[in-house]
């Protein structure tokens, strides 16, 4: 437990970094915007759309989204439920949480998670999006963080579940 003290030190010192400061309430205005675009509607839609849109395609990125959120889900649901790392208003009085979490824990970011699933998918079928996915997905972190609702350490291993999701769907469908 002590290797990770100083993570989580730094987790607690850039979470006041970020919401201990006078612009704290516009911040998560935009910020609440941001990360309701990660809620997962706009990622069924997205993917119904590309596949009435795209031809060529013929249902491979919904199909593979399918089935790296079906990878995804089992993995997200126990680390949550294993690591149960509390969320940052727990851990300190002074921090302000704009938004009510949809769940407990706080490891991983599953906002994080989906949004990194999505833009590495993105980035396979459509790789002229990929960068435009990415500070997307990104911002999607970093929103989750100004809300209060994750440490940085949350989003980063979010993301990392994102894109391991997607690139092991990927190798499954053989894309």
């Amino acid at each position: 437990m002590r290797a990770i003290q100083p993570i989580a030190e730094f987790d607690l010192a850039f979470s006041l970094f970020c919401l201990r400061h006078r612009f704290n309430r516009q911040v998560a205005s935009i910020s609440k915007v941001i990360s309701r675009t990660g809620d997962g509607h706009l990622y069924i839609v997205l993917g119904f759309l590309i596949w009435w849109l795209d031809h060529q395609d013929q249902g491979q990125f919904f199909r593979s989204g399918l089935l790296a959120f079906a990878i995804h889900l089992p993995i997200y649901w126990l680390a949550k439920n294993s690591f149960r790392r509390r969320r940052p208003k727990e851990l300190s009085e002074l921090l302000t949480c704009f938004i009510t979490p949809s769940d407990r824990y706080s490891l991983p970011s599953g906002h994080t998670a989906a949004a990194f699933l999505i833009a590495t998918l993105i980035g396979n079928f459509y790789p002229e999006f990929y960068v435009i996915a990415l500070c997307w997905a990104a911002l999607i972190g970093l929103s989750r963080i100004l809300l209060g609702v994750h440490f940085m350490t949350d989003v980063l291993i979010g993301a990392l579940l994102g894109i391991a999701c997607a690139q092991g769907a990927l190798l499954i469908m053989a894309v």
